[in-house]
């Protein structure tokens, strides 16, 4: 064959094994960035909730997305809102569930400096102030509002002032959600005896030391809860 015949043949298979060796090279660092990531997600605490920036250092932001994108489509992670992941959890009941609360609170934390509080009606379920068992499909946040998926439904993070939640006592936080719930008319003796009496002696007494994040009538019930004796 003549060599000006042979040439152009040449060439042809010399793109065609740099195509080929260039494809392979290529899949070997998604496969590698996506069980790098997966790798990282099963190692780590079980119910924590991953955001990109955790992986970085394991390839460019875009890379990052495209295998978090592929994991989720195979079903080996869940993704729970916009730059959320998380192990997927299921329920024999109610099926497929989202991040649990404290991987959701300590996402929270490290996403926007920021933290989850239950709504007033659950805070007052879980202080013994009422007997209503809220459906609850939204939180409290000192972060920005933002949506979460559950499961099959989502979880709403409102944004509250974080005057009303910066407590040195975490119970003190919940005391001031109840009793914003309930309102200034209806906190009368009986919930205040609830409260001296659902309470420890030291959470009592820390009502008084977070008072400041109190509004004043809230400050008044402290008082009566903290000082007055059963």
């Amino acid at each position: 064959m003549a060599q000006g015949t042979i040439l152009p043949w040449l060439l042809i298979l010399s793109d065609y094994c740099y195509n080929f060796l260039t494809k392979i090279a290529m899949k070997k660092h998604i496969d590698s960035i996506d069980s790098a990531i997966l790798d990282r997600i099963r190692s780590g605490p079980q119910e924590r909730v991953w955001m990109p920036t955790d992986f970085l250092d394991l390839g460019a932001r875009s890379a990052v997305d495209q295998a978090l994108s592929r994991n989720c489509r195979t079903n080996q992670i869940s993704r729970a809102g916009r730059g959320a992941y998380h192990l997927p959890r299921h329920h024999p009941v109610l099926g497929p569930l989202g991040p649990s609360y404290d991987g959701l609170q300590d996402f929270i934390k490290r996403k926007a400096n920021g933290s989850i509080f239950p709504t007033g009606a659950a805070a007052a379920n879980a202080l013994g102030l009422s007997d209503q068992v809220p459906m609850q499909t939204w939180h409290y946040t000192t972060g920005p509002n933002r949506l979460i998926r559950n499961g099959k439904s989502n979880i709403v993070l409102r944004h509250i002032s974080p005057r009303f939640v910066s407590t040195k006592n975490s119970k003190s936080a919940l005391v001031i959600l109840a009793l914003r719930w309930i309102g200034k008319r209806f906190v009368d003796d009986d919930i205040v005896a609830k409260l001296r009496r659902n309470l420890s002696s030291a959470d009592r007494a820390a009502l008084l030391d977070d008072a400041a994040c109190a509004p004043s009538w809230i400050v008044d019930v402290f008082r009566r809860v903290a000082l007055d004796s059963p």
